[in-house]
């Protein structure tokens, strides 16, 4: 794991598809991490299926007639497995404690 690294040097991992870390995120739970969330688009005839969408949002998507494209995001994965979206504050952009876990 490389460690110390900045929040320039971080980004460049996560454009490579590892995945990056805070040495002050990891703790009795597990770590934190953070992922670029692969381009992808998912087909009309999946998005009634999706579980992570709420049916009006599904609904409005099918009379759209057009897929979902996800793009250009960032992601938290929490020790049991959660994922948030992620934006970096301040202080994360400051520090130089960031680590790549692959």
């Amino acid at each position: 794991m490389d460690e110390s690294l900045n929040f320039g040097q971080a980004v460049e991992a996560l454009k490579q598809g590892k995945r990056v870390s805070r040495q002050q995120w990891e703790n009795e739970d597990g770590i934190f991490f953070i992922f670029e969330q692969v381009p992808s688009e998912i087909g009309l005839e999946i998005i009634p299926k999706m579980q992570s969408l709420p049916q009006s949002v599904k609904d409005e998507f099918v009379k759209r007639g057009e897929s979902i494209r996800y793009c250009n995001q960032l992601a938290m994965v929490d020790p049991d497995n959660t994922i948030t979206g992620w934006d970096a504050g301040a202080s994360d952009i400051l520090a130089e404690d960031w680590c790549i876990l692959d």
